[in-house]
């Protein structure tokens, strides 16, 4: 083994003693917390088997940003006194993938929420709806307000739309420096160390260019990142909380239409 390789096995050890070490912070979403009538009908069968699977990925989606969160913080530990060299070590082989796929997790559960509650609803209003059902369901990428003809002859999809809005709001956008987007579209801001956007392109409100803009944009911490995704946990666990209350009207008017 080379001498590379033990040193960051020995990196690795004391991130995951200092991961052990740290208090834990927010919950674990729950699993097979539903329960679907049976047998289920040819019917309402549809919707739950897409609940199984959508209700079990989106916990495991929820659980492992809570559990981001915590490796995060922990990796803040093991870096804060490290010099530049050091960082630049981590980060390559730990760090940057962490915290990737971290800054864009809010944003894939808020879609996931979005679909899962679409695509329930359309099944829960066939059974609901009987023959006047019409299966009209769109075909794409699918936006809160693409679902809202779906989810609107339920009470409780008013309250889960708003807690599900809330998550990976204009806050967080500007929080964490567009990241998301810039990293897909453009070039991200850095984590942990190194600078970016050295040059700037300054744009007029009329769209004319008024001149280029030098100097270059700080690294995001490992820390702020970490205070920033627990927000966005908690409003994740309040999303969750009004998804289940939904569900259980839908599973509530499933029950009632198959006994």
């Amino acid at each position: 083994m080379s001498d590379s390789s033990k040193s960051l096995i020995e990196l690795y050890t004391e991130f995951r003693q200092e991961f052990d070490r740290l208090p834990r912070q927010g919950k674990y979403m729950p699993y097979r917390w539903y329960t679907l009538p049976k047998p289920m009908n040819i019917v309402s069968m549809p919707y739950g088997e897409m609940l199984k699977e959508h209700a079990q990925e989106i916990s495991n989606m929820i659980n492992d940003l809570t559990n981001n969160v915590l490796r995060l913080r922990a990796w803040h530990e093991v870096t804060k006194n490290m010099n530049n060299q050091e960082k630049m070590n981590a980060n390559h082989e730990f760090i940057k993938t962490l915290g990737t796929v971290s800054l864009g997790q809010p944003y894939a559960i808020r879609s996931r929420f979005a679909y899962s509650v679409g695509h329930l609803s359309h099944q829960a209003n066939r059974v609901k709806d009987g023959s006047d059902w019409v299966d009209d369901f769109p075909e794409r990428n699918l936006y809160l307000n693409d679902i809202e003809p779906y989810g609107k002859p339920w009470k409780r999809y008013r309250k889960a739309k708003l807690k599900i809005e809330a998550i990976a709001g204009s806050v967080f956008k500007s929080e964490s420096d567009d990241f998301r987007n810039t990293y897909n579209h453009g070039f991200s801001v850095q984590l942990l160390i190194g600078q970016s956007g050295t040059v700037k392109r300054n744009v007029e409100l009329d769209g004319r260019i008024y001149d280029y803009a030098y100097g270059g944009s700080e690294p995001l911490g490992l820390a702020p990142i970490a205070d920033l995704l627990q927000g966005e946990c908690e409003k994740c666990y309040d999303a969750f909380e009004a998804y289940q209350a939904l569900v259980c009207e839908q599973i509530d008017r499933i029950t009632m239409t198959s006994s």
